[in-house]
């Protein structure tokens, strides 16, 4: 009988790039398939559509997308992400010399990984300790299929996990504004085309200073709110996500690990935090593509719903590393399989994401801030 696993794809995704494709026996595409069910998707295509769209396969201990790495130490490993541009300054900072992936893999393993870790951290970076997270998300399960139809979801979040939930609550009937800062567009924009178009199609698009009083108006109006923001770098928004909520808006706010740790974290090695891995000979592998990002978007999605159900007016702390650690099934070693199907990808829809601040003028003109 094949697993769950292997029918999702993810094992095509899981293993060295010259040896078979793996199964860690982690519970993981059931639960991408339990709340993609209730949101009236496919939760386990959503898991490998993006390594379908821009034809990555398994590598390893490189990550899909090859911006992380896990390293050993002298007692365990690290997962390592360099993701943003001046992530390669800061390693060559954390090791002492000029980064080379090989010159990092030598310094940490001199190492004891929670040496390792503390100092990425203290830098910045995006580390973790493989299996140092094992504290689950809360259940997301709500009452009946989501209606959204008339309801208003402001998007500030980028990437993969944030913009996923708010793409599901547009299926589900939202109108979804998309907001970025001059400074800042989604870093996701530079990435494959269609990918982005696929999570953003038929979204409106804002471009808004942090204070702009269209910015308050607009979150005044909202029913969701979704960011993906540290809470420091929230407060120069100007915003306070539990007044907001407290006027009757659902806040989600999407993590690494809580509002209440201030870490890095991307799909990846957040995975790895949650043990979300699979166990092989010369050590862990990575497991899917960014694995922590489309379950959490997921699973955001669900706890939104519920939310609203509920009567909403609550902030929904939500923490990739837990959602990821809610699917992990520990101490079982990784089984082989001979053959797994590939990952697939929804169509992309044929009109494309708006551009950056298309629809600035026209939010202006609808909230009544003209100028800006």
């Amino acid at each position: 009988m094949t697993s769950a696993w292997v029918a999702s794809a993810l094992a095509a995704l899981t293993g060295h790039a010259d040896g078979l494709p793996l199964d860690p026996g982690h519970r993981t595409a059931e639960a991408a398939a339990e709340w993609g069910a209730v949101l009236g998707v496919d939760g386990t295509v959503l898991l490998t559509e993006r390594a379908a769209l821009t034809g990555r396969a398994r590598r390893g201990q490189i990550s899909v997308g090859g911006s992380c790495r896990l390293l050993e130490g002298t007692d365990g490993w690290v997962a390592l992400s360099c993701a943003r541009p001046d992530d390669p300054d800061l390693v060559s900072a954390l090791i002492g010399e000029p980064m080379t992936w090989e010159s990092v893999g030598l310094w940490c393993r001199g190492r004891a990984v929670s040496e390792v870790t503390e100092r990425a951290r203290l830098l910045g970076l995006a580390a973790a300790t493989v299996g140092e997270w094992s504290s689950p998300a809360p259940s997301a399960a709500p009452v009946r299929a989501p209606d959204l139809r008339h309801l208003l979801v402001v998007d500030f979040s980028a990437l993969w996990a944030g913009p996923l939930c708010a793409h599901l609550l547009g299926l589900a009937g939202a109108q979804v504004v998309k907001v970025e800062t001059p400074g800042r567009p989604d870093g996701a924009r530079s990435g494959h085309q269609g990918f982005f178009d696929l999570l953003h199609a038929g979204h409106r698009s804002v471009v808004l200073e942090p204070h702009d009083p269209a910015l308050d108006a607009l979150v005044e109006a909202a029913d969701v709110v979704i960011e993906a923001s540290r809470p420091r770098a929230l407060a120069r928004w100007g915003l306070n996500a539990d007044a907001v909520a407290a006027s009757g808006t659902v806040w989600l706010s999407i993590t690494a690990y809580g509002r209440d740790h201030d870490r890095v974290g991307f799909g990846d090695d957040v995975a790895a935090a949650a043990g979300l891995v699979a166990w092989a000979d010369a050590g862990p592998v990575f497991c899917g593509d960014a694995i922590a990002d489309p379950l959490t978007g997921l699973y955001s999605a669900c706890r939104v719903v519920a939310s609203l159900e509920a009567g909403g007016r609550e902030v929904l702390d939500v923490a990739m590393a837990s959602v990821a650690a809610s699917t992990v099934s520990r101490g079982s070693p990784a089984t082989p399989v001979v053959s797994a199907p590939g990952p697939r990808a929804r169509t992309v829809p044929p009109v494309s994401a708006a551009s950056p601040g298309q629809d600035t003028t026209w939010l202006r003109a609808k909230l009544g801030h003209v100028d800006s």
